[in-house]
């Protein structure tokens, strides 16, 4: 029994007129042909009883060309496709019936027949399915040339987007220039920082490390202390108070004058300051006019002068930065010298204050002791020396005569208490008693009545009694201010206060100034700082003018 052989099958490749492509295959391509293997002569046994066995041969390949393939595919994994376009040229590799191994098997295969997988033709050919799929023909009726198709067959493609189209393409060209804008923005906001920030910042560090002259500083520390190491005339609670409190405002008047104009006139006299820093070595931004007024010399002393006094240790440190380190060690001890003078003067003008007081008390004491001595003097030398002593001896006469009197008065009573008295003896004693009387009279007036020329005894006696008193007095006060001077002397001494030096000024080896970095940093944080607030205020004001 022979089996009649199956005829070829081609599967031809159709297009529209407006693929612009031919209806006929390529000539590079091959038909994919299924051909059945032709019967042995000799018999077969019957169909239903062996199974029939077709054998499909694919066919040795060389290593060579297996490479090639690899090689292919390979190639095709590094141009990146999607898996939608895998998957696209998977279905349009089984529409073509080919039999691809893999996606990228299926792209390999259908660019060896010359198809495009991803053009879009292609697409709406694999899109529309099989209305545009003619069945296959025989080679006897293969159309070599091109034919015309109905209109109602053709598919091409729409020339208006899907609404999700449109909306990807315009949220794509909203982010294009969303990020146009932002690069734009970034561009200016970059040039505006170089112009403002970056350029001064290199301009300022430019001269810092290039153009500024160096300065060498000296450093110097000095404080002041009392006479007695205590700090305070007081006794209790002053001598409780450290040294530092009870110098603190001495410390604080000198290192006033030595921030002073005063202090710069006179180390200009004597050193010459203004010289130093209107010479030459010194940059054009630094550098002092040779003809510069005091007030402009005064601000660069300002600036390369600098003290500090730190209240807890009672310590004044000084620092003194000029081009040249002899020089500015020679300025320090100058300005150390210059302290030294004012702490001098400040406790001359306290010993002064303190004992001037206790002085003029003491002269006062003086003149008034001078002056109760003088009337004690004056009342002696117009009257009796001794007023006392005389009016002791006129009480002594005046007793003395009373007696008598007493005496002569009984005698005469006991002549008189007779019956026939001696009248001889009774005159006499009468005379006597008379005499006796005008004596103690006599006697009296002279204590208690004053003549035209002096004054009575009593009151010179009184007088004399009160001068006494008042130079008494006198010598008390004279002898509490000289006391009062001793004590004022004494505490004035305390008073006294020295300037001692801690840190002797050492000249300098190395530059201290300018610090070349942190001056640097500093400007570009000034520069910065300015012009985010030029920023901040414009933005402000921008938007208080657009609402």
């Amino acid at each position: 029994m022979t089996t009649k052989p199956k005829a070829r099958k081609f599967r031809i490749r159709r297009t529209t007129p407006g693929s612009g492509q031919a209806t006929a295959p390529d000539s590079d391509t091959r038909a994919e042909e299924d051909v059945q293997q032709t019967p042995d002569t000799t018999p077969q046994p019957p169909a239903e009883d062996t199974p029939q066995h077709e054998t499909v041969h694919e066919g040795e390949v060389s290593s060579a060309r297996e490479m090639s393939v690899s090689q292919n595919i390979d190639e095709i994994r590094k141009e990146g496709l999607t898996g939608r376009q895998l998957r696209m040229a998977r279905r349009m590799a089984q529409k073509h019936g080919l039999a691809p191994t893999s996606d990228f098997d299926a792209v390999r295969l259908l660019r060896a027949r010359g198809i495009d997988p991803f053009q879009r033709s292609n697409i709406v050919e694999l899109v529309s399915g099989g209305e545009n799929t003619q069945p296959a023909e025989t080679p006897s009726e293969r159309i070599q040339l091109p034919q015309t198709v109905p209109v109602g067959q053709i598919a091409l493609p729409s020339t208006e987007l899907s609404p999700a189209d449109r909306r990807a393409k315009e949220i794509h060209k909203i982010q294009r220039d969303i990020a146009s804008r932002r690069r734009k923005k970034m561009l200016l906001l970059m040039s505006r920082l170089a112009a403002f920030v970056m350029l001064p910042t290199l301009i300022a560090g430019y001269y810092f490390y290039t153009m500024a002259t160096p300065m060498y500083s000296t450093k110097s520390e000095f404080l002041i202390i009392t006479a007695d190491g205590g700090g305070g005339s007081q006794g209790g609670l002053g001598g409780l108070l450290p040294s530092q409190f009870a110098t603190g405002q001495d410390s604080i008047a000198v290192q006033s004058y030595l921030e002073s104009k005063d202090a710069m006139l006179r180390l200009n006299e004597d050193v010459g300051f203004k010289a130093m820093f209107s010479g030459d070595e010194i940059d054009p931004i630094q550098r002092l006019d040779p003809d510069a007024t005091n007030e402009a010399a005064y601000k660069v002393y300002e600036k390369y002068v600098n003290l500090g006094y730190d209240p807890t240790e009672g310590v004044i440190r000084l620092e003194v930065a000029t081009a040249d380190p002899e020089t500015s060690r020679e300025f320090s001890e100058k300005l150390i010298e210059y302290a030294e003078e004012r702490v001098d003067a400040l406790s001359q003008e306290k010993r002064f204050d303190a004992v001037k007081t206790a002085e003029a008390a003491l002269q006062e004491a003086k003149d008034e002791r001078r002056a109760a001595q003088r009337r004690l003097v004056e009342l002696q030398e117009g009257s009796i020396l001794d007023p006392e002593g005389e009016i002791a001896n006129i009480r002594q006469l005046i007793g003395n005569v009373e007696l008598q009197l007493q005496e002569k008065q009984l005698d005469l009573n006991t002549q008189l208490a007779n019956a026939r008295p001696n009248t001889a003896r009774v005159e006499a004693l009468r005379s006597e008693v008379q005499v006796l009387s005008q004596e103690l009279a006599n006697q009296n007036a002279r204590l208690t009545e004053a003549t035209e020329e002096n004054a009575s005894l009593a009151s010179q006696a009184a007088e004399i009694q009160m001068a006494q008193a008042d130079l008494a007095t006198a010598d008390l006060v004279l002898q509490s201010a000289l006391e009062t001077k001793r004590q004022s002397e004494i505490e004035a001494n305390k008073q006294v206060r020295y300037l001692t030096v801690a840190v002797k000024p050492v000249a300098s080896q190395d530059p201290s100034y300018p610090r070349k970095f942190e001056n640097t940093l500093l400007a570009f944080l000034i520069f910065g700082g300015i012009y985010l607030l030029l920023s901040l205020t414009a933005s402000v004001l921008k938007e208080q003018v657009s609402s």
